[in-house]
């Protein structure tokens, strides 16, 4: 039974922090009028470079699953944040791109993430946020295959 409390209290830890730690990223997004996930949207197209992205590719990179992908990216484009464009060849194929728009965003949002997680950690030492992502890491790999029988 122990192990089983121990589990649960860890797991109680985790969600904890995690929720402390995004909250503190949403409150710094919302000053910036995006949410997590369309923060996420523009890094992962900031990295894409001239090549850009497709809508799938964006969605198996995304930190959080969005359910609408499309939706999420129609706001974006609306706002000025990415632009897209039908493959001539095959119309169903969409590539998105950062607008210089989205890279003025993150530009902006770069130096005050880079604070906000250095105050979220700084209690941390190197050595304590190397264990951390090995055992996130392995936490991760066991969340992520499918569940066993109950």
């Amino acid at each position: 039974m122990r192990a089983a409390e121990n589990a649960l209290n860890a797991f109680l830890a985790v969600v904890r922090a995690a929720g402390g730690l995004l909250r503190g990223v949403e409150v710094l997004l919302n000053r910036h009028e995006l949410t997590a996930a369309q923060y996420n949207v523009l890094r992962i197209l900031r990295g894409a470079g001239e090549q850009g992205a497709c809508g799938r590719e964006i969605a198996s990179r995304l930190i959080t699953a969005e359910p609408d992908i499309t939706r999420l990216l129609d706001r974006m484009e609306k706002r000025g944040l990415i632009s897209r464009r039908r493959d001539a060849k095959d119309r169903r194929f969409v590539t998105t791109w950062i607008a210089p728009l989205g890279l003025e965003t993150l530009a902006a949002l770069d130096a005050p993430v880079a604070a906000l997680h250095r105050r979220q950690f700084g209690r941390l030492s190197e050595a304590d946020l190397k264990r951390l992502m090995a055992a996130l890491e392995k936490l991760r790999g066991s969340v992520e295959q499918p569940p066993g029988p109950a």
